[in-house]
């Protein structure tokens, strides 16, 4: 195995959790605001929905880092981002064509973002990560 094989998905996992860590710090940031954009899209509850999208971030990031249940972290990300990216980015409901493109930019990239994740959930974390010193032990 290649070092570029080696050391690849550590950053990969490194740059998908710096994404979702600097995501929820913006969020946590402008909690308030945040809570009114979720209003703005009718989602019911919406403060404490925040703080269990923050949570979902936050866990789904440190499980990618450590690479330790890296599978689970990652379907935990996928599934908040596509969950996310329907309720809160629904480009297709837009009719002014800039509001339109500015909400699809966001949503295409949410959803490349899940296809990201869904590689990790099915090839696992690579060489460096907590996960594989688990198997090791068995």
């Amino acid at each position: 195995m290649s070092i570029s094989e080696r050391i690849s998905p550590l950053i990969g996992r490194m740059a998908i959790a710096w994404f979702f860590l600097s995501e929820a710090w913006a969020r946590l940031s402008t909690f308030d605001a945040t809570v009114t954009l979720m209003r703005m899209q009718h989602i019911p509850a919406a403060p404490p929905l925040l703080v269990l999208a923050l949570l979902a971030m936050l866990l789904g990031s440190l499980s990618l880092i450590a690479g330790f249940h890296t599978r689970h972290g990652a379907m935990l990300l996928f599934g908040f981002t596509v969950i996310v990216s329907v309720l809160m980015h629904a480009y297709w409901t837009l009719a002014d064509p800039v509001a339109r493109a500015a909400d699809y930019d966001i949503f295409i990239r949410n959803i490349t973002i899940a296809g990201g994740l869904l590689l990790l959930v099915g090839m696992g974390p690579g060489p460096f990560a907590f996960d594989n010193a688990v198997k090791q032990r068995r």
